[in-house]
This record gives C-alpha cells, sequence and structure tokens, in this order.
C-alpha cells in the first residue's frame, strides 16, 4: 500500500510513510484506519516520511476536502498535534508543501519540513537515527 502507518502508543508517536504513487484516497483510507486503531490516540506525534514517493495525485479539490474531515477531528480533540514530514526530494516538497499549507489555519497542527530522517526524528524527541531503527523496536 502507498501509505502505511506503525503507533509507538508509549511515545506518543505515530510513523507515517508514503512510496511510489499517491493518490488522496490512500492518504484517506490510511487517516481513518489510524484513527480507528485501538493504539489511535488524539495530540500523537506524527513522522511522515515522504522519501520514497514517487509522484501523487493533484486533485487539490478532492485532498483540501479530506484535509477540512481531518481538520475538524482534530479541532475537537483540544490538543495540538506535531506533524514532522521528511521531504528531501522535490517530488515530496511538493507534497509536503501542500500538507503544510493546507494546516495553515489550523491551531490543533503544528506541521514541519525536514530534509532528513535524523532531523525529523530529533524534532520529535526520538533519539533512533533512523526509521528503520525506530521500526525495529516495534518488534522487541
Amino acid at each position: 500500500m502507498p501509505v502505511e502507518f506503525n503507533i509507538f502508543p508509549e511515545r506518543g508517536l505515530v510513523v507515517v510513510r508514503y512510496s511510489g504513487y499517491a493518490s488522496v484516497n490512500d492518504t484517506l483510507t490510511a487517516s481513518e484506519a489510524y484513527v480507528s486503531h485501538p493504539d489511535y490516540a488524539s495530540g500523537q506525534k506524527q513522522l511522515v516520511d515522504m522519501t520514497r514517493v514517487t509522484g501523487f495525485e493533484k486533485d487539490h479539490v478532492q485532498f483540501m476536502e479530506m484535509q477540512a474531515r481531518k481538520a475538524e477531528r482534530l479541532a475537537h480533540s483540544g490538543l495540538q498535534s506535531l506533524v514532522v514530514y521528511i521531504a528531501p526530494t522535490a517530488t515530496s516538497r511538493d507534497l509536503s508543501s501542500m500538507f503544510v499549507r493546507s494546516w495553515a489555519d489550523v491551531d490543533a497542527v503544528v506541521p514541519l519540513v525536514q530534509h532528513s530522517e535524523t532531523e525529523a526524528l530529533a524534532l520529535l524527541g526520538q533519539q533512533e537515527e533512523n526509521i528503520d531503527i525506530l521500526l525495529a523496536t516495534l518488534a522487541k
């Protein structure tokens, strides 16, 4: 699947990884699975890895409708969530820019964009050097 997530409930963190061509529907499906997951909690920090994105759907209307639904849910939580996007390529920067712009008027989300995994993980208070090392801690 082009969008996958792993939740670290003890860290208050969800790691989202995009790969290949990302559609709005893929993002919506993953978002719905995330919020219905038993380890979901309002205010979890998010690490969104867009390193492997090769392209994405540019249906801005559908994208903004999806983001509006997410914003409404987040606004009702009363909590703020830090979302850090990893975007080292031109394509991933374009996609992360769409997300960041969509959060402009949403106080419940603080979006940041980084070029490296190490920087992104550090901003989220994680000591691992890369996502693969972080994900390996789930298996323990």
